[in-house]
């Protein structure tokens, strides 16, 4: 499986397919009419409802609090594995870009398992949100159980929840498009490998509400740069999606306080960043939380925003 991030896909000088930040004007009526969720042009627009919400009586963010429950445990994908010290920080906690790797690692393995899993193996990680309820450690074991909450033809809602054997609980839910790479466009779902999630949702016309607003540099959020490795970037050239989490966690260790669970981080990605980006990385802190921005030649390309959980 391929996560990718940014919307236009295009032939590069090679002729072999490339996922670039998309030249608006030419794309943004062709993904109108697709019904793709649309990357913004302005703040405004960010901060606008471009499609229909689900009902909640609680929101955080702009989305659900608590996230979707399981309909079916038993039919829920599940893993098991330790928390090795890779995945943790100084003080023994699971951090936030080893959860969004692990939700990348239950996909694979699922889409392993899925019928006709073979036949979807590109997809646009749209938005992460992770809600750390409880705190998972160092040398603690997790289960990992990953199921649709809602969906449309051409994307799902993939829940994630991860809990422990000494009670840790953290609920995540990513906003996935398929993705047909020869196409180079979004692609509808085969109706078998649909059908599983079909079964257990009843919201089959998903759509997007963007959660997140892009930090004004005008405005204020002092931005540095965000050097990236080597060691970043997939076989397609992007940066892995588990490294936008890594700008996250920078930001969380200018505001530790933040860090004490609950609370709700968000990733929404606005724009591809590639391996040979010059990154800034621009933080805003509020009374509400933390803003957090990647950008790229002054565009903002990951938004993310950590915020406490309110009960």
């Amino acid at each position: 499986m391929t996560l990718l991030h940014g919307y236009d896909l295009a032939a590069d000088d090679t002729g072999q397919r490339s996922f670039r930040v998309p030249e608006m004007r030419r794309c943004r009526g062709w993904m109108a009419r697709q019904g793709l969720p649309l990357p913004p042009t302005t703040a405004t627009d960010e901060g606008k409802s471009l499609m229909g919400t689900a009902n909640s009586t609680i929101q955080q963010s702009g989305i659900a609090f608590p996230l979707p429950p399981c309909p079916d445990a038993p039919a829920a994908y599940t893993v098991s594995w330790p928390v090795r010290l890779g995945d943790t920080d100084g003080q023994e906690r699971l951090r936030l870009d080893a959860i969004a790797r692990y939700a990348m690692d239950i996909g694979y393995e699922q889409l392993e398992a899925a019928e006709e899993g073979h036949l979807h193996l590109a997809w646009l990680v749209r938005r992460t949100v992770i809600d750390v309820v409880r705190p998972i450690e160092f040398g603690d074991r997790v289960t990992l159980r990953r199921w649709p909450s809602a969906m449309s033809n051409r994307w799902f809602n993939a829940r994630i929840q991860i809990d422990s054997e000494r009670g840790g609980l953290i609920e995540a839910e990513q906003f996935l498009i398929n993705i047909d790479p020869e196409a180079a466009r979004p692609a509808r779902m085969s109706d078998r490998f649909m059908a599983p999630m079909l079964a257990v949702t009843t919201e089959h016309r998903l759509r997007w509400q963007a959660a997140l607003q892009p930090i004004s540099p005008a405005a204020d959020g002092a931005g540095r740069s965000f050097q990236l490795r080597v060691t970043d970037v997939d076989r397609l050239g992007h940066v892995n999606n588990a490294v936008h989490w890594e700008a996250v966690e920078e930001g969380l260790a200018l505001h530790p306080e933040l860090g004490t669970a609950p609370y709700r981080a968000i990733v929404e990605h606005v724009g591809a960043v590639m391996g040979a980006d010059d990154v800034v990385i621009r933080t805003r802190r509020a009374d509400t939380g933390l803003d957090i921005q990647l950008e790229v030649d002054g565009s903002a390309r990951t938004l993310a925003r950590i915020s406490p959980l309110n009960y």
